[in-house]
């Protein structure tokens, strides 16, 4: 009998701890919630590429286009956060980063997005709302709060007028069609809650500094002008993307969150996340929270020109269903592996430099789980062009026809791993001065 009660006991609480994952964190799906998540499905089916080879394709027809004028031009300009040559390394950042004139020209950023996030504009066609007040009030945010303003319906585009640390009450739930920019200013996200990208569409975050993130324990919290809901507790991750689709996360300095420092879940696609820096955490960038969640076959991400460092252990990323371009990133740390998954995703790792640990045991790039070999061997993991150091191995696996249709002789060059760390010099959060490059 005290057996079968310890079952049951079991059996309860594991249903409780799924709820969350469930639901979404919401605790009361009401309207608001059902009309928000069917729009999300549409935004899902409308933004899943059906030839992601393509956007592949596109990446790196734009990335030699942008390497082989810069090259010839040789384009130097004064005033990087070392003070010296602004020097482009990349060709997203080519898009903006040189322009001293940056800060009247912020919304040229939106149209710089590159990979399955392009076309992604965030708040371009809506006006600035600065954030002057760190302050948080999860029910009623006050005007100049970065709560007050990501919960605004219209299109915005969010600047800060000073830097500051903003400690998150609960987690920061923000509505579609929103930039947060926080360029020309020391903005932290630290010692509270995370960002929750959920149900919404063609969002942008960039130069944020998000660290020491801990679990919400949920309760009320406003989730739009004219709405607020009840949530659950939230997980701990830095940035949190649920069901969301056209989301650009670029130039942000991540480390030391609770669970995640991103996860990308639940039909989430058409997300790109470049030019940011990594460290100091155990599971990095979740893409996939079930094995059983379907839906995911439909996420398309690009991994580019992000540097991930010093004091990371595993997840970069960790993959269920979906395909996922790694590209021309910089892998100097890892403890057990880089890049894992299950349930089939395919996963083209292009350009990118892995420097394995002194560990033997670690120096294979790749892990799949909860599949053995036969079923393992069919899954699509292509490595091309990538730099190895150190011990570092790429296993790869799939139909040997794949690398053909990935690779690069269907394909403008990329640039090759050997170049990763030039490309990926100024990842994470950038020191710009009005009137002068980044």
């Amino acid at each position: 009998m005290a057996a079968h009660s310890y079952s049951l006991f079991l059996f309860s609480l594991s249903f409780v701890v799924l709820i969350p994952t469930l639901q979404a964190h919401i605790a009361e799906y009401d309207d608001y919630w059902k009309a928000r998540k069917l729009e999300a499905i549409e935004n899902l089916n409308k933004a899943y590429h059906p030839n992601p080879e393509e956007m592949v394709h596109h990446y790196n027809d734009q990335f030699a286009k942008t390497m082989i004028k810069l090259n010839n031009t040789r384009r130097v300009l004064k005033g990087t956060k070392e003070n010296g040559p602004c020097e482009i390394t990349n060709p997203v950042d080519s898009c903006w980063r040189c322009d001293p004139n940056w800060e009247k020209n912020r919304k040229r950023l939106a149209d710089c997005a590159p990979g399955f996030a392009r076309g992604t504009t965030g708040g371009k066609e809506g006006e600035f709302y600065v954030v002057t007040d760190p302050s948080d009030d999860i029910l009623n945010p006050k005007p100049g709060t970065l709560r007050h303003a990501v919960i605004q319906r219209r299109p915005l585009w969010i600047t800060f007028k000073r830097s500051m640390i903003i400690t998150l009450e609960q987690e920061l739930i923000i509505t579609s069609n929103k930039t947060i920019d926080a360029r020309g200013a020391n903005v932290q996200i630290a010692k509270g809650a995370g960002i929750t990208v959920q149900f919404v569409k063609n969002v942008i975050i960039h130069g944020l500094h998000i660290h020491h993130i801990i679990t919400g324990t949920g309760g009320t919290i406003r989730d739009a002008e004219d709405h607020f809901g009840l949530r659950t507790a939230s997980d701990g991750d830095g940035i949190s993307v649920f069901g969301a689709t056209n989301i650009w996360l670029d130039h942000l300095s991540v480390t030391n969150c609770s669970d995640g420092l991103i996860d990308v879940i639940e039909g989430s696609t058409a997300v790109t996340i470049s030019n940011c820096h990594f460290t100091d955490h155990n599971e990095v960038l979740l893409f996939g929270a079930s094995d059983s969640y379907t839906g995911d076959q439909k996420m398309q991400i690009t991994v580019a020109l992000n540097h991930f460092g010093k004091g990371l252990v595993e997840r970069m990323p960790r993959c269920r269903h979906g395909f996922i371009h790694v590209v021309n990133n910089d892998y100097t740390h890892w403890l057990m592996y880089a890049i894992g998954g299950s349930r089939n995703p395919t996963i083209i790792s292009q350009g990118n430099r892995y420097t394995a640990s002194s560990t033997l045991a670690s120096r294979e790039v790749t892990k799949r789980v909860y599949a053995p070999p036969e079923v393992w061997k069919k899954w699509n993991w292509i490595s091309e062009g990538d730099h190895f150091e150190n011990g570092a191995f790429f296993v790869s696996s799939g139909d040997p026809k794949a690398s053909k249709k990935y690779g690069i002789d269907k394909m403008m060059p990329f640039n090759p791993g050997e170049m990763a760390p030039k490309l990926t010099q100024y990842a994470g959060t950038l020191n710009c001065k009005p009137g002068k490059p980044c």
